[in-house]
């Protein structure tokens, strides 16, 4: 059967439901009879009487169970033969033909070692370098008579004139200077050295407090110059940078030590960014982030962690990460918005590593100064440490981590299942309950149940699994190897009762933080616009779902999410970041088959987001619906009602699939 991104109009129904039961019955294709053909069945089943089997089922609903042939009492399907061929293996082990394996699309990979690593994302801001703040203050009391710089924004240069202050202690102190001068000059060569000594210091007392009060060389050299005091004394800028904080007015009385102006030097940066807890075994000091601003899209930053907050935040439960950032051109902005990026590399024990910085030396406080050899830093002098002493490592061959590729596990609840290829001439899979550690991307880390070199199943794992579920064995969401339940379940076909299963499964523990009903309110146009494309795609009305993708769009762009704290948070960002793809897909997609395909890649995060966020006001008439046979390996959507209505089909198989649940049902 060839894979395509849609159904496709030229495959006819019953090619369509003969794929399905192929794919289901793996082993007994040549058994399996196609819709409508019962005399095939007949045929198939009383085939040499003494291996006829006792008892019937239904290949779109493996619960049936019946001792003689008949229909499905379900959907009315011819019921088929179930056979065990077991033929000596384990109740976990399904042996199939080379013929069923290829039919099945079933693909497997070995169990490898290799340097994977956990992609972290986070959100923050643009801060202020807090070391590279100044106060311009009074340090006299004094009155302002004028101020230079008359409002924040204001780039200024180091020894620019910022304030100009009168104050009646600088004027009598400028004349004690003078007149020690004056007296200084009058003793004249032949006075005495005790005098003259004594004169000299009280010259030099007098030029030391002006300039602790903030007047410069050049400043008190000019008021000897002209032999009297200065009624105005000017204050210039200490550094360069920006006016932030303008916190007198002109004709202000200030005392000592009152703040006039505060600068930041913009040329460095700081960017605060919010960690999760289960982030931060992934996050290190030194360790190289990217990030990507709204004002710059396109355009990547980086920077380096210089500071992890030892405290965590209990309300938002965060911890604030500081990245230290060269800003030379001035982008970056203070309060800018940014989504940052670490790709944490791992070895088999867990530690970080970070090949990059083998053999190099690091500032203990300024990470981004790195150099070849040992030195001291040019920022604060400290003496530079080896990167290998600031936790930092080189994983070798032997330290790789044991990995199997994402869609290798089958996961529900706590368990994760995977389906190994055993060695031999005929191919037999043996279902396998596995550890795994952290996702790293398209791998999962193998804690225990795998070694090297065995090869898994990657693809038509579910298979599998529903066939081992159909005889009755151990499977997934059947381990103790107990029939299916009864009652109605999805179509069997790709993913069977063990996908389906997982599928509802997989998001029934959902964690619930408190959601303020404001945010619940943002959602209603969300869920409302999905809806309304699943409408139009049922209806083959592909106008209607461009339309419905347009609204999708815009009402996702609207949504603030300042209000959400904690876990929350955290599952609507993955939610967002998930949703903008297929949405914009849905709105911009040529053709309806590729809307309909963006819908598909929609609906799991809204689903879960709805589910872990909500209730919503009305989503209790909102129901999960499954297909088994959309797009070869099945795909759900959401809708109101209980009458299937399937977006992936249309007209050509409206009523293709079952509703599973409802939105709101755990």
């Amino acid at each position: 059967m060839t894979k395509t991104p849609a159904p496709s109009r030229a495959r006819p129904v019953a090619l369509l439901v003969l794929g399905l039961l192929a794919g289901m019955l793996l082993g007994r294709v040549a058994c399996a009879p196609s819709p409508g053909s019962g005399a095939d069945a007949h045929d198939a089943a009383t085939h040499g009487a003494e291996e006829a089997p006792t008892v019937w089922t239904c290949s779109m609903h493996p619960q049936v169970r019946l001792p003689e042939e008949g229909l499905c009492p379900i959907c009315s399907m011819d019921l088929i033969p179930l056979q065990d061929d077991a033929g000596g293996l384990d109740p976990d082990q399904l042996r199939l033909s080379e013929a069923a394996v290829a039919l099945a699309e079933i693909e497997t990979r070995p169990v490898e070692r290799r340097r994977v690593s956990r992609t972290v994302r986070m959100v923050g801001r643009v801060t202020f370098d807090e070391t590279r703040l100044s106060y311009v203050t009074a340090w006299v009391p004094s009155r302002l008579d004028r101020l230079f710089v008359d409002y924040t924004g204001v780039s200024v240069r180091e020894g620019d004139h910022m304030v100009e202050v009168y104050s009646p202690k600088l004027i009598a102190t400028q004349q004690e200077l003078l007149q020690a001068v004056a007296a200084a000059e009058r003793l004249g060569e032949g006075a005495v050295d005790v005098l003259r000594s004594r004169q000299s210091d009280a010259v030099a007392s007098a030029r030391e407090r002006l300039r602790l009060w903030g007047l410069e060389g050049w400043q008190i050299d000019e008021i000897l110059e002209q032999g009297r005091p200065l009624e105005q004394i000017t204050i210039n800028s200490p550094v360069s940078g920006v006016v932030i904080h303008k916190d007198a007015l002109q004709g202000d009385y200030v005392d000592t030590g009152t703040r006039i102006y505060t600068i930041a030097d913009l040329s460095h940066v700081w960017v605060q960014l919010d960690a999760y807890e289960s982030d931060l075994a992934w996050l290190h000091y030194g360790q190289r982030v990217t990030f990507g601003t709204e004002a710059w899209p396109g355009e990547e930053f980086a920077g380096r962690v210089s500071f992890i907050d030892p405290v965590l935040d209990d309300r938002t439960r965060t911890v604030k990460v500081r990245l230290n950032v060269d800003n030379a051109d001035g982008r970056l902005k203070p309060d800018m918005f940014v989504r940052a990026t670490v790709e944490a590399p791992m070895t088999a024990s867990g530690n970080l590593v970070d090949p990059e910085l083998a053999g190099l030396w690091m500032c203990p406080m300024h990470p981004e100064v790195v150099a070849d050899a040992p030195t001291t830093c040019d920022i604060c002098g400290m003496d530079l440490a080896s990167t290998e002493s600031l936790g930092f490592r080189v994983a070798e061959a032997a330290e790789l981590p044991l990995v199997v590729p994402a869609t290798a596990p089958l996961v529900t609840g706590t368990r994760a299942v995977v389906y190994v290829r055993l060695p031999g001439d005929e191919p037999v899979f043996e279902g396998r309950e596995v550890t795994l550690g952290p996702r790293a991307g398209d791998w999962y880390v193998v804690r225990e149940g795998l070694a090297e070199g065995e090869r898994v199943v990657v693809h038509g794992a579910f298979k599998l699994d529903s066939e081992l579920q159909i005889r009755g064995r151990p499977s997934l969401m059947n381990p103790d190897g107990a029939a299916p339940p009864s009652g109605h379940g999805a179509h069997g076909g790709h993913g069977g009762a063990g996908g389906h299963a997982a599928r509802a499964g997989a998001t029934a523990a959902a964690p619930h933080d408190a959601v303020p009903d404001a945010f619940r309110e943002q959602l209603m146009p969300v869920l409302d616009a999905a809806l309304e494309a699943q409408v139009a795609l049922a209806d083959d009305d592909d106008a209607a779902g461009r339309a419905a993708g347009v609204a999708l769009a815009a009402a996702l762009a609207r949504i603030d999410d300042t209000a959400l704290e904690g876990e929350a948070r955290e599952t609507w960002t993955a939610a967002a970041e998930a949703l903008d793809g297929p949405a914009r897909r849905l709105a911009e997609a040529a053709d309806i088959e590729a809307r309909r395909a963006a819908l598909r890649d929609l609906t799991p995060p809204l689903r879960v987001a709805l589910e872990r966020l909500g209730p919503l006001p009305g989503d209790e008439a909102v129901g999960v619906f499954h297909c088994p046979m959309a797009f070869d390996d099945g795909a759900d959507w959401l809708q109101r009602g209980d009458t299937t209505a399937n977006p992936y089909y249309g007209d050509r198989m409206l009523r293709c699939g079952d509703r599973v649940r409802g939105l709101q049902e755990r």
